[in-house]
């Protein structure tokens, strides 16, 4: 198990803030030691070099490690590495959007530096916000404010329905749901982690079944033909 927390605190943090929100997270967490510190968002309030510096300097005090990054672009993620490769620390990933309904990784350049520099790239929203799970049909939107969400305004939830009768289709071949081979596809993609949010220890066992199957090479491609239209 790996604890992750992020940086910084409030979005109107500098890079200064980082060593006593570090030390807070610490307290907060019980911990001597957090597995992965990330930066949230980049910000132009927050110099990229100055940060990784800081997070450099945790990992050596011990506090800190692994250094991750979130929302980050392919040039962010080249100053950031830079700066860490200058203390001789790998940086270890960005947490970035991914899911078959948000393949913008595959072509804006952030999933080939992480391929590029071994950056773990891990995925939030790998479900759509629970879109690929089948739970939700046209007309049917969920309560909260996640109903506002893009994937639920106009035709969305109708433009993934035929999505989800395909992961529906290759899951019955394993008994698997169509949540648990939306995040398959996921993990069959190199140096991709899929984080899906899980309200009850009834749902982390489910995701966590992803684990126990592989889906074939047609099966893959079915999914990437059909999720084309996502891919921008």
């Amino acid at each position: 198990m790996v604890i992750a927390t992020k940086f910084p605190p409030g979005w109107r943090s500098t890079a200064a803030a980082l060593p006593d929100a570090l030390d807070q997270s610490l307290v907060r967490l019980r911990r001597n030691t957090i597995g992965l510190y990330q930066h949230h968002f980049p910000s132009r309030r927050i110099s990229i070099p100055s940060l990784m510096e800081l997070m450099a300097d945790a990992v050596a005090a011990g506090k800190v490690r692994a250094v991750g990054v979130s929302n980050y672009s392919a040039r962010q993620l080249r100053i950031a590495q830079a700066a860490l490769a200058e203390r001789g620390i790998p940086l270890a990933s960005d947490q970035v959007e991914y899911s078959l309904l948000h393949r913008a990784p595959e072509v804006n350049g952030v999933l080939d530096a992480c391929r590029e520099w071994g950056i773990t790239l891990i995925a939030y929203q790998p479900l759509a916000q629970g879109v690929l799970t089948g739970k939700y049909r046209p007309g049917d939107r969920p309560e909260g404010i996640r109903r506002f969400g893009r994937y639920f305004r106009g035709d969305g939830l109708k433009k993934a329905q035929p999505v989800v009768a395909l992961l529906r289709e290759i899951g019955e071949r394993y008994s698997k749901t169509p949540a648990q081979v939306a995040l398959r596809w996921l993990m069959e993609r190199e140096g991709v982690l899929p984080v899906p949010g899980a309200k009850n220890g009834r749902q982390a066992a489910c995701n966590a079944e992803a684990l126990s199957f592989s889906l074939a090479g047609a099966e893959i491609e079915a999914l990437d033909r059909a999720t084309t239209p996502w891919r921008r």
